[in-house]
């Protein structure tokens, strides 16, 4: 079987066909393997829309699957189920995303946020599998979380923002913040833009500054320390461009352990944080490996119920 994915960022569209081989012996179990990829630009809609149809035409796929920058639509009652909505990429406000390649491919089109596609392609085939509750956290040019909560993906009113999770300010940081909507939430205080803001340079010519980690630090471990206490995750997945900065994890994880001060009683956080708090198993794929089981689970969906 053969499956299209597209990893929908605000900056680039990345688009794969993947050949999809299931274990006959081994019920429900499946891999996947990328056989093409394309990169396109995301410029504005009728220009880079266009090109991304074309690629998957003639393709053979049987589904596709869409993990999107957003907000997003994802209730499927809604009149613009599918649809980007109110992100600050103006031009891309009210894109129908699912109904214009279902229209140009005639496939089934499964749809969510980036993030909630990284944590399924982590859960899947990579560092959460076999968790029924996990979360993956990008943390680059903003910062997003994906939530799989008891076996599903988590929506909701809309759908999880635990990058603009607020937080208490490291005691050295006069920085303003980046976010234009929260002077002290997650993504205006650690994000890639933030860290360039507050000290003058990009992230990757800060790597012998003890004093920005330490701060990063600070705030990657305060807002995963709310993430354990509040949706009680079996594995956390922690990447993104900042996250190249491998000195991180460790003052991460030192810093969770003590901002939880042992109350969450579990060897996985007092003595396991090095397999617990992680970088993702798919390395640069999470995204696109989610958007491949989007399609299989809508391609899923789709099938005839039996009477």
């Amino acid at each position: 079987m053969r499956i299209g994915g597209i990893e929908a960022g605000g900056t680039k569209m990345v688009c794969a066909i993947g050949e999809v081989q299931t274990d006959k012996g081994q019920p429900g179990e499946s891999q996947v393997t990328i056989t093409e990829r394309v990169t396109i630009p995301t410029e504005k809609p009728k220009i880079t829309l266009p090109r991304m149809a074309a690629f998957f035409e003639g393709k053979g796929i049987s589904s596709l699957g869409i993990g999107c920058f957003g907000p997003v639509d994802l209730h499927r009652a809604s009149p613009t189920y599918g649809y980007i909505t109110s992100t600050p990429k103006l031009e891309w406000q009210n894109v129908d995303m699912v109904g214009i390649f279902s229209r140009a491919l005639g496939v089934p089109v499964g749809f969510d946020t980036d993030v909630n596609a990284a944590v399924l392609g982590e859960v899947t085939w990579g560092a959460a599998k076999d968790c029924d509750t996990a979360i993956y956290i990008t943390v680059g040019t903003g910062v997003g979380v994906g939530v799989y909560c008891n076996g599903a993906l988590m929506h909701g009113l809309v759908h999880p923002e635990a990058g603009h999770l607020l937080l208490q300010r490291h005691p050295k940081d006069t920085y303003a913040g980046k976010c234009p909507y929260h002077a002290n939430c997650l993504e205006g205080l650690a994000s890639g833009p933030a860290v360039e803001a507050r000290w003058g340079r990009p992230a990757k010519e800060l790597a012998d500054r003890e004093d920005v980690w330490e701060m990063e630090a600070f705030y990657l471990a305060e807002a995963v320390a709310n993430y354990v206490l509040t949706y009680s995750p079996q594995k956390i997945v922690l990447w993104g461009g900042i996250m190249h900065q491998s000195q991180l994890f460790s003052m991460v994880r030192a810093k969770v352990q003590e901002l939880l001060g042992g109350y969450i009683s579990n060897e996985k956080i007092l003595k396991e944080i090095d397999t617990y708090l992680v970088p993702p198993a798919l390395g640069e794929n999470p995204g696109i490996m989610g958007a491949f089981a989007l399609g299989m689970r809508e391609a899923e969906y789709r099938k005839p119920k039996e009477a």
